[in-house]
């Protein structure tokens, strides 16, 4: 399928073309001209040898993509988030012509993103040639041209600061305004309140927005009808999250724009618990929903508006979309074939593995979409042009071009438009860890949970004869999120150095349908500890990993896993309580300190996943059992993070450090809830490195790098 345009990145730089391949081409002669010509490989300790994978190389191919539109003209709008930019996200658009460089139309002085529920997403949209958006600095919004032509306009009031926030919006050009949910912090900073309201796109003055819908805590994808009739939308409340318990509705719009009546279409039967999410209204008004309705799995569904009934297209033990962290999920898109628009594009997950399909609604049939690309992300369509987000073990996050012959649905051409990395993946290639899913037992008998399995990998050298190389156990965030096996160069950062790498999908990851995902309901701290206990266990009795040398790191929610492993079991040695290897660092020690200072989106989260209980609370917060803790740990912190506080950082370093173990704190100025900055990203990867080589490793880094001070160390 093409499998020469993946090779081709396009992508915008500030530096040309041939000075990006000197760059790439100077990283690697340090290690690959080193052992040009030699036909054998060096005998060093795991964990010691040079790789050309650098943290430089990896704080900087850490460009993030965000959501995506197709504007008037058919080419595509990515938000880019750019760490040598200090994180800044940018709207860039599909070159007209293939193999240029893409174009950024948002200008200085603007960072298109949202803050709604912190976690943000959804933060603009596009309408012909018209693009509205989200600004960072003060959450307005602005209008402005695709072209980047012209100045930004302001849309919505100034209220001082970033109170009001708007996010997961769309154009309604029937009347001339911009539909969008809205967060308002005016009357409470702890409790906002949502709605879904309307802003006027044109006129002389700046109005305050129309209410469309409210009563709920909480709204996302409303959605309009081609007409401008009818719109969708989801709403849940406390103490749900998204992929508890939702409803999805409907309401019918009068010649004004207001709606004169609604009709609940899932989530109100009481005895039926489902989590309804991504409502799209097909271009003929037709409108598709994905629930995990009596299955438990996330499937795609169709409103019978006549008989107000609901149909499943295609019943599968997968899920068809993610959980709602953020706004902005696009998990189908509907493909038109022969003038019609009977195919739906869709991805899924079953056990680890993603499939793209192409699904037709009207026979009930799906066949699968053979890409070089092999984990998938959102998608969006145009006539018979699909563009999909995904990765592969040899690819990092990229977005596909994928034409369809327009009388057949077979896939005509595949072309990579964009690409979070600058690197030639082909000179790197040799330096690649695949992952391979693994399976292993928990603690439950019969039950099992999954994981990626990176082993050390590079060609310049081997491990000493009988020796094991450590491992690095990463839990990730969430805790309802799940790892994939797409090309991570934080991840191959370790291989390349001779450290094996283990993700672990434990109990409460998504992925895996709603029963797998609620093992974790009152059980965090100890499902999650147990599962990554489990699988460290597993590689050590398999004879993979050396069983001395077992560390663990911790993003988001898993620094609290990592936080709780450490303390309240004795298999890892060090950790690192961190966000992600491109984000903030930090845990969360103590669980009745998180819920007091938890922000509304979630306000409730730990009672279901802990219980009300507060003696539970106690039980399960490291912080209040540091005197079990028998093995050294770094801990990183964004000092504006507002969802996990700096002071629960602090307060484990202190304990931490008066118990006397080793232990070190690093601080950084201007972060938030995840690393922006290059220069922090660096950072934490390199110290991180270090730290375990120190503590645990018996080895010497081949990096030079400057070790920050580690408490209780000599």
């Amino acid at each position: 399928m093409h499998q020469g345009e993946l090779e081709r990145y396009a992508f915008e730089d500030s530096r040309s073309k041939e000075e990006q391949t000197k760059k790439t081409r100077a990283n690697m002669s340090s290690t690959s001209e080193r052992f040009e010509g030699q036909t054998g490989k060096t005998t060093a300790p795991y964990g010691s040898w040079k790789s050309p994978l650098t943290a430089d190389i990896v704080s900087e191919a850490g460009k993030r993509f965000g959501d995506v539109a197709i504007d008037g003209e058919g080419r595509l709008i990515i938000l880019e988030s750019r760490p040598a930019e200090d994180g800044r996200s940018v709207l860039v658009r599909e070159a007209a012509v293939t193999g240029d460089s893409t174009e950024v139309i948002t200008p200085d002085g603007f960072n298109v993103r949202t803050l709604v529920h912190e976690y943000g997403g959804g933060a603009f949209a596009v309408s012909g040639n018209v693009v509205v958006f989200s600004n960072y600095e003060d959450q307005r919004l602005y209008k402005q041209s695709v072209k980047g032509d012209c100045d930004p306009v302001p849309l919505t009031p100034d209220y001082g600061g970033p109170i009001v926030r708007y996010a997961d919006g769309l154009v309604d050009l029937h009347l001339d305004r911009y539909i969008t949910v809205r967060e308002d912090h005016r009357e409470s900073k702890t409790n906002p309140s949502a709605t879904i309201v309307s802003v006027e796109l044109s006129g002389d003055q700046i109005k305050e927005p129309t209410m469309l819908v409210s009563g709920s805590d909480f709204y996302a994808f409303p959605r309009l009808t081609p007409d401008g009739r009818r719109m969708a939308w989801i709403q849940w409340s406390h103490p749900n999250m998204p992929w508890d318990k939702a409803e999805l509705w409907v309401g019918y719009l009068s010649e004004a724009g207001k709606i004169d009546k609604r009709v609940c279409i899932a989530g109100n039967d009481p005895n039926l618990i489902e989590s309804p999410t991504e409502p799209k209204w097909s271009p003929q008004g037709e409108l598709f929903f994905v629930t995990d309705r009596k299955t438990g799995f996330w499937n795609l569904y169709k409103w019978i508006e006549s008989k107000n009934e609901v149909q499943a297209l295609y019943p599968l033990d997968a899920e068809f979309t993610r959980p709602a962290w953020d706004f902005g999920n696009s998990s189908y898109s509907f493909i038109k074939n022969k003038g019609h628009y009977n195919y739906i594009a869709c991805t899924y997950r079953q056990k680890g593995r993603c499939y793209l399909g192409i699904l037709d609604h009207t026979l009930g049939s799906l066949s699968l979409v053979d890409i070089p690309l092999t984990y998938f992300g959102n998608i969006t369509s145009m006539g018979s042009i699909l563009y999909i987000e995904g990765s592969s073990p040899k690819h990092p996050p990229s977005i596909a071009k994928v034409a369809f012959e327009e009388n057949h649905i077979v896939v005509k051409d595949v072309s990579i438009i964009w690409t979070s990395s600058s690197l030639n993946s082909t000179d790197y290639t040799p330096f690649f860890s695949s992952p391979e899913i693994i399976e292993f037992t928990t603690k439950v008998p019969g039950q099992m949970a999954f994981a990626y399995l990176y082993m050390p990998k590079n060609i310049n050298y081997q491990g000493p004869e009988g020796e094991k190389p450590p491992l690095l156990v990463e839990t990730h965030g969430g805790p309802t999120l799940e790892s994939q096996g797409g090309l991570d160069l934080g991840i191959q950062y370790w291989t390349s150095r001779g450290w094996a790498f283990v993700d672990v999908n434990y109990g409460g990851s998504t992925g895996y349908g709603r029963a797998y995902r609620e093992r974790l309901n009152g059980s965090w701290g100890v499902v999650d500890v147990d599962d990554c206990c489990s699988c460290a266990e597993f590689l050590v009795a398999t004879g993979q990993v050396d069983g001395e040398r077992l560390c663990i790191t911790g993003k988001s929610a898993g620094g609290y896993t990592t936080l709780a492993a450490l303390v309240f079991r004795e298999t890892f040695k060090a950790g690192a309580s961190l966000f992600g290897v491109s984000a903030s660092l930090f845990g969360i020690a103590d669980l009745s300190l998180l819920k007091a200072a938890m922000h509304k989106f979630e306000a409730y989260y730990t009672d279901s996943l802990v219980g009300e209980d507060e003696s539970l609370l106690h039980e399960r917060s490291p912080l209040n059992f540091v005197d079990k803790l028998s093995c050294p740990i770094i801990l990183f912190q964004g000092l504006e993070d507002k969802v996990v506080l700096p002071e629960q950082a602090r307060k484990i370093y202190s304990a931490v450090k008066e118990k006397g173990l080793p232990v070190a704190l690093i601080e950084y100025e201007g972060e938030q809830h995840g690393f922006r900055k290059a220069e922090n990203i660096k950072f934490t990867l390199e110290q991180q490195l270090v730290f375990f080589a120190r503590l645990v490793g018996k080895f010497k880094v081949a990096d030079d790098i400057v070790p920050v001070q580690i408490e209780n160390f000599d």
